[in-house]
Parts: structure tokens; sequence; C-alpha cells
């Protein structure tokens, strides 16, 4: 029986020319060599998301610090478990207990305790829980609104996840709410609520974004409150951005975007509602960052992405990476009332809170006045002066600053990046054999 092919004719079996046509690739059959090379570098795509998504996985510590179980037992920071979690946010219940010594076997447990479930939202309105804040005067509530898609309304929840009350901002349309931030008016002591509609992800869809100031409700009872307006627009271009903080002791407040080189953006320090107040950059910020907070003393912050959190000083400043819970969908982070805990919260119906100690050295009870500001005018950072136009810094971050990837993380890349060139070299080169 005779081959026939179509590029060669009719060839005898057993001749050179037969030989020739019973080759790959015109046999038919597949090799499975040649889908190895594809599969490899799908799954070398991943692995660098992955390491670029979650820094802590490498380092929970300043860049260049040894890891935790390197360090001397005197350095470590040690988790700290809270005996009680509901009473947590009430101020006669510390939110820690004593610091537990860490000792080199629970080095590892103690530097990745991420916290425990706190409530789970029952409310099955509240279905993309994007912003969370704790209440300043109320306590035992937090506040919460969805993502876009809903109107302009936040909840009060309490430690059992119920709803309290619903609030709705008067004559204010919701476009797409991503965070949200407390504070007190140091005049009158009151709280304030801070709303941002600051969602773009066109990254230019919208020629402003905005942010509301509501005062803080006075009962628990649903009500329409009034609200005051204040439009941003981004030196240097829109940008999408899901965080909002708001510093404690100076009242300025702040964005964080959302990009895969992000920024940690000033608003004015007096904010206008005439006109448009232009927001400047002060520092680099994580990858996809989703949330943000200022600690209650002001000598710190958090920014949240989707696989953990990094603390922070000032914009660059970094205190620490940390390992946060597993959720369906990170999007928003807030503090205690005390500073010594993190809430961490996810979107999805009947989402949960947890509850995340932070280590004793990121806790600073004692913050004066002085280093509240020191945070809130970070070294090496242009200021955000009001009025006319300044030169924000570099375009890019400062020396020494990782915008929370550390050296470690980028010497993981290029060894993986290396390797598995080399590897489907080696596939590719035995494949065309």
């Amino acid at each position: 029986m005779r081959r026939i092919n179509r590029s060669y004719g009719c060839a005898p079996p057993g001749s050179a020319m037969w030989a020739a046509t019973s080759r790959a690739p015109f046999s038919g059959r597949p090799r499975p060599g040649r889908f190895l090379a594809p599969l490899i570098v799908v799954a070398w795509l991943c692995a660098l998301f992955l390491a670029a998504a979650n820094p802590a996985s490498a380092s929970t510590g300043e860049p260049g610090e040894a890891p935790p179980a390197a360090r001397p037992a005197a350095v470590r920071p040690a988790a700290v478990r809270p005996a009680a979690v509901r009473p947590a946010l009430a101020p006669a219940v510390p939110v820690n207990a004593p610091a537990v010594p860490v000792n080199a076997a629970g080095a590892r447990s103690a530097a990745r305790d991420d916290g425990r479930l706190l409530f789970t939202f029952r409310d099955s309105r509240i279905d993309e829980s994007s912003g969370l804040a704790v209440s300043p005067t109320h306590e035992g509530i937090v506040y919460t609104h969805n993502d876009s898609g809903d109107s302009a309304r936040f909840f009060a929840v309490d430690m059992d996840g119920r709803t309290r009350a619903t609030f709705r901002l008067a004559g204010v349309t919701a476009r797409d709410w991503e965070a949200m931030a407390a504070s007190v008016d140091p005049a009158t002591g009151k709280g304030v609520l801070w709303f941002a509609d600051i969602g773009d992800n066109f990254d230019g869809a919208w020629p402003d974004v905005s942010v509301y100031r509501v005062d803080e409700p006075a009962t628990m009872k649903s009500a329409t409150l009034p609200a005051t307006r204040y439009r941003f627009r981004y030196e240097g271009g829109a940008r999408n951005a899901e965080g909002m903080m708001v510093h404690p002791k100076t009242g300025r407040l702040y964005i964080v975007s959302k990009e895969f080189s992000g920024s940690v953006y000033a608003a004015p320090k007096e904010l206008r509602t005439d006109r448009v107040n232009l927001l400047k950059r002060v520092g680099p910020a994580p990858i996809m960052a989703t949330d943000a907070a200022y600690a209650p003393d002001g000598s710190s912050f958090v920014i949240r992405t989707y696989f953990s959190a990094s603390l922070y000083r000032a914009p660059g400043d970094l205190i620490a990476h940390l390992t946060m819970p597993a959720l369906k969908q990170a999007e928003s982070i807030a503090y205690t009332r005390d500073g010594k805990a993190l809430l961490a919260g996810s979107e999805g119906l009947n989402s949960p809170v947890y509850l995340v100690p932070l280590p004793a050295r990121a806790v600073s009870p004692s913050a004066s006045a002085a280093a509240a500001e020191t945070a809130d005018a970070p070294p090496g950072a242009a200021q955000a002066r009001d009025g006319g136009s300044v030169t924000a810094s570099g375009g890019g971050p400062e020396k020494g600053e990782d915008g929370g990837i550390p050296f470690s993380m980028v010497a993981l890349w290029l060894g993986t990046a290396v390797g598995a060139i080399g590897i489907i070299t080696v596939i590719a080169y035995r494949t065309a054999r």
C-alpha cells in the first residue's frame, strides 16, 4: 500500500522520501512537547503576577531587612491575639492582649497571624461592601457602603453584623463609590464621614471625581443627610482609584490610585467647593491598591491590596508588610479606635469582616502631634501647596522607595524568568529535532 502525500506524491515504503514524509508534523500525530512550552509560559506569567500582587510572601519587614526567622528574638514582632473579639472596638477593652513571647519555633506563625472573624454582614442589601470605617463617636458601630450600582446610601452596622440604620445623602448620585473614611472635627469634636466617588475603570472617563463630606449621625436612626461635595482632578492626568484616607490631626485628605505603578495623592489643605481641587502626587503606592486608612493618632497609615497590606510612617516610608485573611475580593480596610488592629472586609453577599492585630512595632499609642505632622508632610516628597502648581516628586519612587515590592521579590522574578527561558529553549530544541 502506497502512502500518498500532497507535497511529494507517491513514495514506496522504506524509501528516503517515505521517511521524510513520515516525520511530524506531516504524520498528524501530536507530540506532547509542542504543548509544554506554552503551558510553562502561562504558568510563569501567573507566578509573576501572584508574586507582584503579594509582596508579603517574600518579606514581612522593611526593605533590606532579614526575614523574621533570621532576626534575634528580641527584635522580632510578636503577634497578638485578642482574648475577646466582639468588644474589640470598645475603648474600655483593649484590642490587643499582652504581647506573647516569640521563640524561633513560633516565629513563622506569629509573623503570619492573619486575623480572626469579627462578624459577617447580615443585610442582603450589603452585597458589595467597598468601603469601611469605624465610628469615631458611637461605640461598636462601623459604617459601610456598596460599590457602583447602588444609590448614595451607607449602612451603620453593629458587632453582630446587624444593620442598625441606613442613611442616604440628599441630592447625591453615586457614580462609583469606592472608599470611605471617618474623622473628628477638631473644632466641634463631632464625627465626620467621607465618601469617595473616585472609581474610574477607564482611567479618564470622568473629567473629575468627587468626595462627599457628611456630619456623622447623632443617633442610629435611618435618615437622609445633607452632604458637601468636593470635586478633584489629578495632576498629570486621570487615574482609577479605590483608596482614600483622612489625616486625623491635620484633616488633609489623600487618595491612593489603583494601578500597577500606584501613587498617593494629597488634596489641598483647604478644600474648595466653588472649583475643582488639584490632587498632587506625594509618594508611591503598592500594586493595585483597593483601600487605605490612617491610624487614629496619625502616626502611620495602611494601604490594602487584593492579597496583602502595607504599613507606612509616611508615603514611601515602609514599616512592614502584613499578611491578610484570604477574602473573595478584598476591598476595604480600617483601623480600630485604639489603633492596635485593623478591620479587613470584602465584597459579596454576607461578606465577612476580620480583625487583624498589628505587630507590636507598628503600634504607636503615644505618638505625638509632631510625629503626626511628620507623617502628613513626608520628607523627600513635594508638599501639596494650596493654589498654584508645584512639581510633584519625580514621577516615580524616591531612592529607597519600592512601592511595596522588596528586592528579594525582584530577584525571584529574574531567577524565574531565566529558568523559564532555559526550559523553553530546551523543549523547543527537542521538539524541532
